[in-house]
């Protein structure tokens, strides 16, 4: 089959690899419609992600829609034929994170496209792909194959709305304006926050926040911040979503959300340690809570998208065929006039 294959910084090639077959529990997916993620784009600038460094090429890709086309033995699931989307984080099922409904904690779970494994586990930019059957997710016959393959990354602004507890009249603060920066706020939105802010040191991306619906924009790097903020919320917001992954954005994120408010990381710090204002977390108590991942959500965010509660369309900017890979994936990086990039399989 062929598949985008990463060997190493800048360095992806279209290549023809075995097509995997289904183990016990596992169904293999002929895949439609993928999605370049942040981390996808990680691994190409820097031929790894954070600490994950690859043990050998690998497949990446985790955000997509994909058809039933086989089981393995001992497999129940989704019959052959049905289109699903896919959850790519697997849980082991067994742990007491697992047990008690958190299996986005599990320490055993084998993430697709990801050099977290040794060696790293092949994701879907490619032709065909396996995963256990629990991971699928049927997507409605209507619903289109690129909404099918945002599931994944709605499903992460989804789970950390979630995690801030109720919204519904809260004045919201959503720092950083790419994919999962925009998701959050089109979701707290969608949950009734007003107003909803973004904020981001790019022009462009404030623009696109404004188009999708945000109440207002705010530049970090502004002199008047503190005043723009004032007369948006008073004594700062109720929930600050912090989705850039920038250690400024974070820090400015404790002055600018209000006594009592609430902070959600969302965002990845690297790998460093970040200073954290612990005073002010203590005197103003301010919750700081922290999303990883999507939760047992996708289900919802496919009826959520499915009945026109939320709308996706607009994130979805370009797409291109698997043999164009490399030049979509240069694509991506674009900060001022792309969202999200797919890549079209079948």
């Amino acid at each position: 089959m062929r598949a985008g294959v990463l060997h190493g910084a800048k360095d992806l090639r279209i290549s023809r690899i075995d097509i995997p077959q289904p183990g016990p529990g596992m169904v293999l997916l002929r895949v439609r419609r993928v999605g370049i993620c942040g981390s996808d784009m990680h691994y190409f600038e820097h031929g790894c992600c954070g600490a994950f460094v690859p043990t050998r090429p690998f497949v990446l890709g985790h955000e997509f829609t994909a058809d039933v086309v086989s089981a393995g033995p001992d497999t129940s699931g989704p019959a052959i034929g049905t289109r699903v989307t896919v959850n790519p984080a697997r849980a082991c099922g067994f742990c007491d994170y697992c047990k008690s409904g958190r299996g986005n904690l599990c320490r055993k779970t084998i993430m697709l496209g990801s050099a977290s494994t040794t060696p790293p586990t092949d994701g879907a930019f490619a032709e065909f792909v396996t995963v256990r059957a629990d991971q699928c997710h049927a997507l409605p016959p209507h619903m289109s194959d690129g909404l099918g393959a945002m599931m994944e990354p709605f499903a992460v602004a989804l789970h950390a709305v979630k995690r801030a507890g109720s919204v519904a009249g809260k004045r919201v603060l959503v720092t950083g304006g790419g994919p999962i920066g925009l998701l959050t706020l089109i979701t707290a939105r969608a949950f009734g926050a007003t107003p909803v802010t973004l904020s981001d040191v790019v022009a462009g991306r404030r623009e696109t926040a404004l188009k999708l619906g945000a109440d207002a924009v705010l530049d970090p790097t502004a002199k008047n911040l503190a005043e723009q903020v004032r007369e948006l919320s008073g004594d700062g917001f109720d929930v600050i979503f912090e989705a850039s992954g920038a250690p400024p954005a974070l820090r400015q994120a404790f002055d600018l959300v209000r006594p009592g408010g609430t902070i959600v990381q969302i965002g990845t710090l690297g790998a460093d340690d970040v200073p954290l204002p612990a005073n002010q977390l203590m005197a103003r108590e301010i919750q700081f809570i922290g999303s990883f991942r999507y939760g047992n959500v996708f289900d919802e965010a496919i009826r959520l998208v499915e009945t026109g509660r939320v709308d996706l369309e607009p994130l979805v900017s370009e797409v291109f065929p698997l043999e164009e890979f490399p030049q979509a994936m240069q694509r991506a990086f674009a900060k001022d006039d792309v969202i999200k990039v797919q890549i079209q399989i079948h």
